[in-house]
């Protein structure tokens, strides 16, 4: 058969970079740990909130794992209220076009790089794990997950991926956790379909094997607004927890990203307004029984400097390396700060 497609270069094999960049068997079970701390949130058996927060996108590594530093000393200070897990983001979904992330470009004035940009990714993410800090991804690629996913404590789903089967068998094989985005449109009942697909059983192939998954009880919905407007109000939520009760859902449970569609104003999206959101949830939670038992945290995304920067307007000379969004707009340090230890104190 004909190929529409040239062969650049063999990869090596992952298990050569994964030797290369090993984990520790302290921070393997950490992870396992984590996981578990993170089970026990979405199920209601832990009162704390849940908190995914770091960059839009996971570049470049130094300023990433600055970040990850400030987080895992910040979680100190609040891990009796809140769970915070880190973005650590390397692949990115592209609506058109544009940079897929470091995994396949680490160098963005460079040639894409699969080989370097799974080194790149793999030494960050070990370098983040063993600081103690659980990370997240979203499964973007599902085909090279192996040497990734195993670092991660928490996944997403993305609102582009949650209606593709192959996205959904892969959530229902995985153990870690996993949060299924609501479209791009806001369609909740199109998140809980993939929800409930991901939490039964499926055969696939699998690293060259037909296998079959065990299907994720921990599959649960986040919510990121859509092309209407945000989706974090009780409307939204009565109208999950509708859904969940209809398709007998496993663990019902609902982040609430605050950004993405959730924080946009007059069509543009606003970093800043993530903490309103946040804030405004939590109001909620407290006198709104329903909406407290149903939402058991939140996604932010956050960088070291506050806003963003595009790659394609930019040169290697000018760009800023320093932790400014080469994606998506994100909110600054100082101000993530003052919100999460402002939520730790509302959730005491």
């Amino acid at each position: 058969m004909d190929a529409n497609f040239t062969v650049v270069r063999k990869l090596p094999q992952i298990d050569d970079i994964i030797a290369r960049y090993p984990l520790s068997k302290s921070a393997q079970k950490k992870v396992f740990a984590d996981r578990d701390e993170i089970r026990t949130i979405l199920d209601g058996r832990d009162d704390r909130l849940l908190l995914i927060v770091g960059p839009c996108s996971a570049w470049p590594s130094p300023a990433v794992l600055e970040f990850a530093k400030r987080l895992k000393n910040l979680s100190a200070d609040v891990e009796k209220r809140i769970k915070l897990v880190m973005r650590v983001y390397i692949q990115k979904p592209r609506t058109i076009k544009g940079w897929l992330g470091p995994v396949n470009q680490p160098d963005p004035f460079q040639a894409p790089d699969i080989p370097e940009g799974a080194a790149y990714c793999r030494d960050m993410m070990v370098q983040a794990v063993e600081m103690g800090l659980p990370i997240a991804d979203e499964a973007v690629f599902t085909h090279n997950a192996k040497g990734f996913a195993e670092l991660l404590s928490w996944m997403a789903i993305g609102a582009r991926s949650v209606e593709d089967q192959e996205h959904r068998i892969f959530a229902s094989g995985t153990d870690c956790p996993v949060g299924m985005k609501n479209g791009t449109t806001g369609s909740i009942e199109v998140a809980v379909n993939g929800i409930v697909a991901a939490q039964h059983k499926h055969h696939a192939v699998w690293d060259g094997n037909q296998v079959e998954t065990k299907g994720n009880k921990y599959a649960h919905l986040v919510l990121r607004g859509g092309s209407d407007g945000p989706n974090y109000g009780v409307e939204h939520v009565m109208e999950a927890k509708t859904l969940f009760e209809k398709q007998k859902v496993h663990n019902p449970a609902i982040i609430v990203d605050a950004s993405h569609d959730n924080c946009r104003f007059n069509g543009v999206k606003d970093p800043s307004r993530q903490a309103m959101v946040v804030k405004e949830v939590l109001a909620v939670r407290a006198v709104n029984p329903e909406v407290k038992k149903l939402v058991k945290g939140f996604m932010i995304e956050s960088f070291l400097k506050p806003g963003a920067q595009k790659i394609e307007s930019l040169d290697p000379e000018t760009i800023d390396r320093e932790g400014l969004s080469v994606t998506d707009p994100c909110m600054g340090w100082e101000e993530t700060e003052q919100l999460i230890r402002e939520m730790a104190k509302h959730h005491a």
